[in-house]
């Protein structure tokens, strides 16, 4: 997914727009006249106001940081002290402002320590992380600001205010009241003293699980372990060995899904495929200075008890309040209803895995690190689709081409490289994005590969996110990815699950670009979390179209396209496998549930708790939830607790949507434009239910998605 929110200022503090600059760097830009200034300080005389990162350096994240917050206690005590009583400019829209020097530091650092992090960069995040957290509670649960914020929300029916000023307000009111401005002075100490906390928990969780993922290593030394394996991945592993120090003719592979999948696939020694898996599976859960586990259950229960000093129940419901779903009973009646069928077509391909492993002459049960190796077998029986044959139809800039070709048919968006700008890492590229007329919309930087400084996953964020309030600041967006990187032989080639991955993200990244509204904190992505993923979900749906894979999906060496007869195999194969993939989401669905509907503090025992969850819901034995516990970065270092639903919730929203494009068109310029209006560009302007039914004047139905997944027989 998507966002990063290492430093989750946005929610927590007004948002602004233009940077604001410190004292005593008023005018002076950062030349070579004047290298010595700190360039997170001062305005950036770059194309299109990017981040220097040609001129950032370690050094520079820290001081900046705090400057941030030292301007932003300026501009708070400004607010509060006013002369004027308080209204909505000089109250609601000053706080917008402010804060805008700290959002452009930490967005640079959090952006560079996600995508490219060093010791130095992950030590700053642990120390500045509590700082962070007590600056936003100085602002949130200050009360004479909170007295006016609260004195404009009570005269909001006397104001002439327009629907995105009234939702603003309303906004802003509520971030005070749930971060605990109404509370007790002694509650808002114990507040404090969580926050703080949480936020060294989270950042030593993702310290430890990116340490935990690149310590391991799988050194093959018999090329008949390979099996099948791609050439380009072979080559990727020889030069991982090489680059590891291994002298010898043999492959390294690591835990990075790049790695470790492709071999999971193909390898058919079964004591390689369980070393592998194992090393996976206990991430961040195996009793070393990394371990996680006692690192979570403390997260889960000062979570709880937070929620209880705000008056929820438990941290599902208060996080739920402020999303679609609304309580923990909607999302349980979401993941029971597509349960039992993902649960009964995965027992249905276990068998045929079983009978599978059971011609190769191997007479026992099957097991985690069989599934995909067998998967693969079933697949080319069945459909004679070998995944990783087709990666010389996805290389990875074909891709990339494939997804902003889709962007102009149906936005009429160009993409324009842009080598002049400053980049964080040599391997990033980077886009002018211009709207049909030519006009300048936003810039787009991409970063594709893996490496050791990379946090896992695929995401998207803002380096600049678009407003209007004062005057037209366009978007800089940055979405991540880690794609096998290049070879000395042959470029990226991607599997079909990450070009779906590229086609995501690059959803995602739309939703910032195409951002049309006045307020920052309303912008873009800026919405509920049960929203955020649908407009990226939509994206998929276009990849896997014919029409579409005939645009970009050719031969990287022959330029030949992809046939028809493969095309059509694609599709006919395009639900195999589909109840493992569902089951090991929602699994991990169910699991974060299971930890944030705790209102009772308990001796948690994560592994027992986990195993416990797992058995309630009848979880196959031969499949572990896409997250366990102890690397469940997306709800113990993300923004996702209690909400890592809402990849299926809003996948009801994309099934449902595409349907709607595909009965009138696949690039029906009507449908296109109504989705751009009101999906979008309206970023958090409206509640999301509100937006999908001036898109398309209903509500959504489930039927789409349990026919796109394969699971409405039975």
């Amino acid at each position: 997914m998507a966002k990063r929110w290492l430093l989750l200022l946005s929610a927590l503090t007004a948002m602004g727009c233009e940077p604001a600059a410190p004292p005593g760097a008023i005018g002076q830009e950062l030349t070579a006249g004047n290298a010595a200034i700190n360039p997170l300080l001062v305005p950036w005389a770059t194309p299109h106001g990017v981040p220097p990162f040609d001129a950032i350096r370690n050094e520079h994240y820290l001081p900046a940081l705090r400057a941030g917050m030292a301007t932003q206690r300026e501009e708070i005590e400004a607010i509060k002290t006013h002369r004027a009583a308080p209204d909505f400019a000089n109250t609601i829209e000053a706080l917008e402002r402010s804060g805008s020097l700290l959002r452009r530091a930490s967005n640079v650092f959090s952006a560079v320590n996600a995508a490219h992090s060093n010791e130095t960069t992950r030590a700053i995040a642990t120390e500045v992380a509590p700082e962070l957290s007590a600056h936003a509670d100085d602002i949130r649960l200050d009360r004479d600001l909170f007295a006016r914020v609260a004195a404009v929300h009570a005269a909001r029916q006397e104001l002439s205010l327009d629907p995105e000023q009234r939702r603003l307000l309303d906004e802003t009111f509520k971030g005070f009241v749930r971060a605990g401005a109404g509370l007790k002075p002694a509650a808002q100490t114990r507040l404090r003293e969580i926050n703080a906390e949480l936020a060294t928990l989270s950042q030593a969780f993702n310290n430890n699980l990116l340490a935990e993922t690149n310590a391991f290593e799988l050194l093959v030394t018999n090329p008949a372990d390979l099996g099948d394996l791609p050439e380009s991945l072979v080559a990727a592993a020889a030069a991982e060995a090489t680059r590891r120090g291994h002298e010898c003719d043999c492959w390294v592979f690591t835990l990075q899904r790049p790695s470790i999948n492709p071999f999971l696939q193909y390898s058919p020694n079964r004591a390689l495929r369980e070393e592998i898996f194992l090393g996976y599976e206990m991430r961040g859960d195996n009793g070393n200075d990394a371990d996680n586990t006692a690192n979570l259950a403390r997260q889960a229960l000062l979570r709880s008890e937070r929620a209880q000093l705000l008056g929820y129940a438990n941290h599902a419901e208060y996080v739920l309040a402020d999303a679609m779903a609304e309580t923990p009973q909607r999302v349980y009646d979401l993941l029971d209803q597509i349960w039992a069928p993902a649960l009964r077509v995965a027992e249905e391909e276990r068998a045929a895995l079983q009978a599978m492993m059971a011609a190769d002459g191997i007479d026992t049960s099957l097991k985690g690190w069989d599934w995909r190796y067998y998967t693969e077998k079933v697949r080319q029986a069945r459909y004679q689709i070998d995944e990783d044959a087709l990666r010389p139809y996805f290389e990875f800039t074909a891709v990339r081409d494939g997804a902003f070709a889709v962007a102009n048919r149906l936005f009429g968006l160009t993409f324009t490289p842009r080598d002049d700008l400053p980049t964080w890492h040599p391997d990033q590229q980077t886009f002018e994005v211009k709207e049909a007329d030519g006009s300048h919309l936003a810039i787009l930087y991409m970063d594709f590969f893996a490496r050791e400084s990379k946090r896992g996953g695929a995401w998207m964020s803002a380096l600049r996110s678009q407003s209007k309030l004062d005057g037209d600041v366009k978007p800089v967006i940055t979405n991540n990815f880690n794609f096998p990187p290049p070879t000395r032989d042959t470029p990226a080639l991607l599997s079909m699950r990450e070009a779906e991955t590229l086609f995501h993200e690059f959803g995602h990244a739309l939703h910032g670009m195409l951002s049309d509204v006045t307020y920052e904190s309303l912008s873009g992505t800026n919405t509920p979390r049960d929203f955020v993923e649908y407009p990226s979900q939509v994206m998929e749906n276009w990849m896997n179209e014919p029409e579409v894979l005939r645009m970009f999906a050719r031969h990287y060496v022959t330029g030949e396209f992809i046939s028809d007869e493969v095309i059509q195999r694609i599709r006919a194969a395009s639900t195999f496998n589909q109840g493992f993939k569902t089951v090991e989401y929602m699994a991990a669905a169910y699991l974060d549930m299971a930890y944030h509907t705790l209102s009772e503090p308990v001796d948690l025992e994560p592994g027992g708790f986990e195993q416990a969850t797992m058995a309630k819901i009848g979880l196959p034995d031969e499949i572990i939830p896409r997250y366990r516990s102890s690397y469940f970065a997306h709800i113990f270092s993300g923004g996702y607790a209690a909400a890592y639903y809402s990849y299926i919730w809003s996948e009801v929203l994309d099934a449902d949507t595409f349907e709607a494009f595909k009965a009138a068109s696949l690039f029906d310029p009507e449908t296109a434009a109504a989705f751009r209006q009101h999906i979008l560009s309206t970023g958090g302007t409206r509640p999301g239910m509100e937006l999908y039914r001036a898109f398309l004047g209903r509500d959504p139905s489930i039927q789409p998605l349990l026919r796109k997944r394969g699971l409405t027989g039975g």
